[in-house]
């Protein structure tokens, strides 16, 4: 499974939030390894969530909410690892249903094969992440899921 750069900086705000146009993968690790600017984490909890209480909620689960306040400009290597993590998923999902509404719906609706529970709560680990993406990619090839 190849990674659609171009649409996790998408999902990440694009140029406009990262400050210049990614086109590798090594670029989106090196913006990553540099901090995200924190517009990014609030730009993928605007492209999942319509309700500001719940893009709130999520970027707290992301960033505790005293240390994003106090946060300057960028996160930290770590909280930017994550929500790249979390800007690949929804942006695969965006990919794949190919309807914002409905790629949503998935990232939002509990999943049985995913312990009943829901695809963004998932994946928030990274071996959580690996299992959101491999139902992904069994949807994307037309497996039964």
């Amino acid at each position: 499974m190849s990674i659609d750069v171009a649409g996790v900086a998408r999902t990440l705000g694009g140029k406009r939030v990262i400050g210049k146009t990614l086109h590798s993968m090594a670029e989106l690790d090196e913006a990553v390894q540099r901090g995200l600017p924190k517009e990014a984490l609030v730009r993928v909890a605007e492209a999942v969530f319509t309700e500001r209480a719940a893009q709130r909620s999520f970027i707290y689960d992301v960033v505790p909410e005293a240390t994003f306040k106090r946060r300057r400009d960028r996160l930290s290597a770590a909280e930017s690892e994550k929500t790249e993590r979390l800007a690949r998923i929804v942006a695969h999902a965006f990919m794949v249903w190919g309807d914002e509404d409905a790629a949503r719906r998935f990232l939002l609706v509990e999943h049985p094969l995913l312990g009943g529970r829901r695809a963004i709560d998932v994946a928030m680990t990274e071996i959580g992440a690996r299992q959101v993406e491999e139902l992904i990619h069994g949807l994307e090839y037309g497996l039964p899921v």
